[in-house]
């Protein structure tokens, strides 16, 4: 990725769906073993688990939100969750359909989502919300709001940071990706504003295989 760039308008925005279907193949083989190394992901991980399965069933299930190749989804649902995958790119959703087929994803738009209002019993967000522009992510987390349950829990999971980076590489291939960085405190004060009471809020330094940015992860509920 290069260096924090000035903000662009949601308009100029790269949509996120092409490089993702160009690199999925790659990608999964890259990521979809990552928790293994990932102490701190694992046990927030196992705690939301926790909290989640006395709701958690296949009419109302958990949603792993921008899942990719689906690695996340499928920890929660060795947890005993009932847990559905949703991603803006179909090469992604190939992808975790191959390697977790008992599971189910499709393909959707998360400031869109073609769910009906209180579906899900939660939601895990990990490292999607930051394709969305700035100006949008509002949108996002109000349309999480939507799908939630009464007080249903949110975990999110972006790159920490000051304004935005591009991505030219991923996975070895070329990228025409835009991220955006956020600040503890930005993200908190989003998520509260988009209807949610935050829970918890970490910070942690990258893993030596990551990219050299902050890990900021927020857990909330959704407020009646």
């Amino acid at each position: 990725m290069s260096g924090p760039a000035e903000e662009r308008k949601p308009a100029q925005w790269t949509d996120p769906a092409p490089t993702y279907d160009k690199v999925a193949a790659d990608y999964a083989d890259r990521f979809v073993d990552e928790l293994g190394h990932k102490a701190f992901d694992r046990e927030i991980l196992t705690r939301f688990t926790v909290m989640a399965k006395p709701v958690s069933r296949a009419t109302r299930p958990v949603c792993d939100l921008g899942c990719g190749p689906g690695q996340v989804g499928a920890f929660l649902a060795s947890g005993g969750l009932d847990v559905i995958g949703i991603d803006l790119s179909l090469g992604m959703v190939e992808q975790a359909r191959q390697h977790f087929p008992a599971m189910t994803f499709s393909q959707g738009d998360m400031t869109s989502l073609i769910l009906p209002d209180q579906a899900l019993a939660a939601i895990v967000c990990f490292y999607a919300l930051i394709h969305i522009p700035r100006t949008r992510v509002p949108l996002a987390l109000r349309e999480m709001r939507r799908v939630l349950v009464d007080k249903g829990p949110l975990l999110i999971a972006v790159h920490g940071g000051e304004g935005s980076l591009h991505a030219d590489e991923m996975a070895g291939q070329s990228a025409d990706l835009d991220v955006t960085l956020f600040s503890l405190s930005e993200l908190a004060k989003l998520t509260e504003d988009a209807g949610f009471q935050v829970v918890e809020a970490h910070e942690r330094a990258p893993y030596e295989r990551e990219y050299p940015t902050p890990r900021l992860y927020l857990w909330a509920t959704r407020r009646a």
